[in-house]
C-alpha cells in the first residue's frame, strides 16, 4: 500500500508543480508584456525591475490558480492511469476509493498548508510594494494606505483617528482628524490637528481646530494633549484590504471594529475563508476520486474529465459569490467562507456513496 500511496503522491506532486508554475508564469509574462513601459520606468529603463516585478507578481499568481492546478493535476494522474489501465488494479487489489483519498491527504495537506502561507506571509508582503509601483490593477490602490506617506487608522474606545501620514512606528503623525463618538455610536466632537506626536503615551497635537455638535463655535488651540490609547493599524495593513492581510492583522482589524475603515464583518469573513484554505486541496481529493471509479466502469475518460472541470468551476464561481455577500453582510461570514467547501465535500460524498453502491 505504501507504494501505491507514493506513485500516486509522486505523479499528483509532479503533475501539480507543472501545472502550477506552468500557467503562473505564462500570466505574469502577459502582465508583463502588457506594461512593459511602466516596468522599465521604475529603474529608468534598468531590465533588472523586469525581474523584480516577476518576483513580486509571483505569490498573488500562484495563490490564484493553485486550487484549479490542484483540480487539473488530479484530473490528469487520474485519466493516465485509467488510459493506462492500472486504476482497474488499483480497485482489484481491494482498495477503495476512500483509502485512495486517505493516501493522498499528505498531498491535500501540504498544498492547503502552502496555500495559507503565500496568502498569509508572502501576499503581505509583496502587496506594498506593488501598491508603491502602482503598476496594471494597483494603479488603482496607490492611493491608498500601505506606507509611511499613506493614510493611517487607528482607534482608541469609541474613538477613530485618521492621518494622512506617519513615520515607520507611527508615532508622528501628519493631518489628523480624530472622530469623538458618544455611547450610540454618534458624532458629537471632531478634532483636527497639523501634527502629532506620541510622548509618554500620550499624544501631543498641534495647531488644532475642535468642532462639536451642537452647533458651537469652534476652538481653536496651538497645542492640545489627547490621552487616547490609539491602537495603530500596521503599516502594510492600513489600507484596510483583507484579500492583502495576514490572518495576524485580520485578527487585529476585527478586534479594534475594523478602525472604521471596513466593517467588521468584512475581515471576519477573511479571517474565515483564510483557514479554508486547510480543507479545499482535501475536498478536490475526495470529489476527484469518485469521479474515476464512476466513469472508469463507462470508459468515460473524457467525460470525467469534463464533469471534474464543470463542478471545479461551479465552486470558484459559488465561492466567488458566497465570499461577495459576506462582505455585504447578507450571510453570516462563517458560512460565505465555509459553504462552498461544505457544498463541494458533500457533492462529492455523494457521487462517492452512488459510485459504492450502484
Amino acid at each position: 500500500m505504501k507504494i501505491i500511496a507514493w506513485m500516486l503522491t509522486r505523479m499528483l506532486l509532479v503533475r501539480f508543480i507543472f501545472v502550477l508554475f506552468g500557467i503562473s508564469i505564462f500570466v505574469i509574462t502577459l502582465d508583463i508584456v502588457t506594461y512593459t513601459k511602466e516596468i522599465l520606468a521604475l529603474r529608468n529603463g534598468d531590465v533588472s525591475a523586469v525581474f523584480s516585478y516577476f518576483l513580486m507578481r509571483t505569490p498573488d499568481t500562484l495563490s490564484t490558480f493553485l486550487p484549479i492546478s490542484v483540480l487539473i493535476a488530479l484530473l490528469l494522474v487520474l485519466s493516465e492511469l485509467s488510459y493506462r489501465n492500472e486504476m482497474p488494479a488499483i480497485w482489484s487489489a481491494g482498495i477503495s476509493p476512500f483509502r485512495i483519498v486517505i493516501m493522498l491527504l499528505p498531498f491535500a495537506i501540504m498544498t492547503g498548508g502552502f496555500h495559507f502561507l503565500l496568502n498569509d506571509q508572502a501576499v503581505p508582503r509583496a502587496a506594498p510594494v506593488l501598491r508603491e509601483w502602482g503598476i496594471g490593477d494597483y494603479g488603482e490602490k496607490k492611493l491608498k494606505a500601505g506606507g509611511e506617506r499613506e493614510p493611517i487608522w487607528m482607534r482608541a474606545g469609541r474613538d477613530i483617528l485618521r492621518a494622512s501620514s506617519s513615520n515607520a512606528q507611527a508615532t508622528e503623525l501628519e493631518d489628523i482628524i480624530i472622530f469623538r463618538r458618544d455611547e450610540t455610536g454618534l458624532l458629537r466632537e471632531q478634532i483636527v490637528a497639523k501634527h502629532a506626536v506620541l510622548n509618554h503615551d500620550r499624544w501631543q497635537l498641534s495647531n488644532v481646530l475642535v468642532y462639536y455638535r451642537d452647533n458651537l463655535p469652534p476652538s481653536r488651540l496651538d497645542q492640545m494633549i489627547y490621552s487616547g490609547s490609539l491602537r495603530p493599524a500596521a503599516a502594510g495593513a492600513r489600507s484596510g484590504d483583507p484579500e492583502e492581510m495576514s490572518i495576524g492583522d485580520l485578527s487585529y482589524f476585527i478586534e479594534n471594529s475594523g478602525f472604521g475603515i471596513r466593517p467588521t464583518w468584512v475581515y471576519q469573513t477573511w479571517w474565515h475563508k483564510r483557514l479554508t484554505f486547510f480543507v479545499t486541496a482535501l475536498a478536490m481529493v475526495a470529489l476527484c476520486i469518485p469521479l474515476a471509479v464512476r466513469f472508469h466502469r463507462g470508459g468515460g475518460i473524457g467525460i470525467m474529465f469534463a464533469v471534474g472541470i464543470g463542478l471545479g468551476f461551479l465552486f470558484f464561481i459559488v465561492d466567488g459569490i458566497a465570499l461577495t455577500m459576506g462582505e455585504l453582510g447578507f450571510v453570516t461570514p462563517w458560512f460565505a467562507a465555509w459553504s462552498p467547501v461544505l457544498g463541494l465535500a458533500a457533492v462529492a460524498g455523494i457521487i462517492s456513496f452512488r459510485t459504492e453502491h450502484i
